[in-house]
């Protein structure tokens, strides 16, 4: 098929980059002929004067992207748009594009933004679904979206605006796993029988390390900050190395990252003189999957649902364990002797308990293998041409 993939990129790179660079390669080799069309939000910071001042309109409704996105399709012959962002200059306009062109679409759901206007069903520190249960109204009370009325009320508006069109409802869905699924139903007009569930994939490695070769390190790789669980990990390893009667009884936490509590980390560690955790430079992908491979274990202290952490597939696919959250996807996913699972109620507590009965982790390389490919590129394959075939059929 003749396939556009649309994305909107962040101004910080993300997991979303990487999917979809993942899934336009992946659809190539199946085949496809497939167009790429993406913007860029770093683009706002050299908007000027009139520009600039369009930028909220641009938010709800892109001219620009309207006439790119039917340029194209009548171009290339697109059969199926596939979108994965639209925040901020892409906008919703490119299914409005799309449908007066005939052409079916498929948005990949990432995150909760369409149901929740700080896409994350979380703040003030807890999970949050007021927003489902009680109406949009509650974002604005709450200054959801990067703590500011205006761009809550932007956010607001045009959730409301494209709600009450119905575009929504003309949509296919493709959501990562179960658990985003059952949260996409609340959108209003929406037809469960347009959701698909593909999880992201990732490629499995041909050689795993022996688990009793590799280093006595945990690894944290990600983002520094409150959502994250970093606070709670420091803690941890801070209750750790005081139960200890010598530093090397505590096995190394390596940080890999950067992010609003990069200082507040850094301040920590030298404060409370902790001598078994290191704060390391983000490295590239490639090199940070190559460190989680020789590690004993991955933790993800999340306290959020998550949209689909590739961190957690990524791991699987060097037979690396995975410590995470016993909340949302981050739960559903580490089950069945992948890992160990943490209490949401008791964070450092319940990690400090989780690494100092690690020895006793039954080590399952075939239950990896079996999550890889779960994961893999083939079983993607698969589901893309059912997904595919059913979506240009209801069409």
């Amino acid at each position: 098929m003749n396939l556009l993939i649309v994305h909107n990129h962040y101004r910080l790179p993300g997991g979303e980059d990487t999917v979809v660079q993942n899934e336009y390669r992946l659809l190539k080799s199946m085949g496809h002929d497939v167009t790429l069309y993406e913007r860029d939000n770093k683009e706002l910071d050299t908007m000027t004067g009139f520009k600039r001042l369009r930028v909220p309109f641009g938010f709800i409704y892109s001219k620009k992207t309207a006439k790119d996105i039917t340029a194209i399709i009548k171009e290339k012959s697109i059969a199926v748009v596939m979108v994965h962002n639209t925040l901020t200059l892409i906008s919703p306009s490119v299914y409005y594009a799309a449908a007066r062109a005939g052409v079916p679409i498929i948005q990949t759901v990432h995150n909760f933004r369409l149901i929740c206007p700080g896409a994350l069903l979380y703040r003030d520190g807890r999970i949050c679904e007021d927003c489902l249960k009680k109406g949009l109204h509650c974002a604005l009370k709450h200054r959801c979206y990067r703590n500011s009325f205006t761009q809550t009320l932007l956010c607001v508006i045009s959730s409301r605006i494209h709600r009450k069109t119905g575009i929504y409802g003309r949509l296919h869905y493709i959501c990562l796993t179960e658990f985003n699924k059952e949260k996409l139903k609340n959108l209003p007009g929406i037809r469960e029988e347009n959701i698909f569930v593909k999880p992201n994939f990732t490629a499995m490695s041909e050689e795993i390390i022996p688990y009793a070769e590799r280093d006595n390190t945990f690894i944290y790789a990600g983002r520094l900050e409150e959502i994250k669980g970093t606070g709670e990990l420091l803690e941890a390893w801070y209750l750790l190395e005081t139960k200890a009667k010598t530093p090397e009884e505590v096995p190394t936490l390596d940080l890999y990252g950067s992010g609003p509590m990069t200082e507040t980390v850094r301040r920590f560690i030298e404060n409370h003189g902790l001598k078994r955790v290191i704060l390391h430079e983000p490295l590239p992908h490639e090199d940070i999957i190559k460190t989680i491979a020789r590690a004993r274990a991955l933790i993800l202290p999340t306290k959020w649902y998550e949209g689909f952490p590739m961190t957690i597939t990524e791991s699987f696919s060097v037979g690396t364990p995975v410590i995470g959250t016993d909340l949302g996807n981050t739960g559903d996913l580490i089950r069945g002797n992948l890992g160990a699972l943490i209490s949401p109620d008791d964070m450092q507590g319940s990690i400090a308990h989780i690494i100092e009965a690690w020895d006793t982790f039954a080590y399952d390389e075939s239950a990896f293998r079996a999550a890889a490919t779960a994961y893999g590129e083939a079983e993607n394959k698969r589901l893309f041409t059912e997904i595919l075939t059913r979506v240009t059929q209801q069409s």
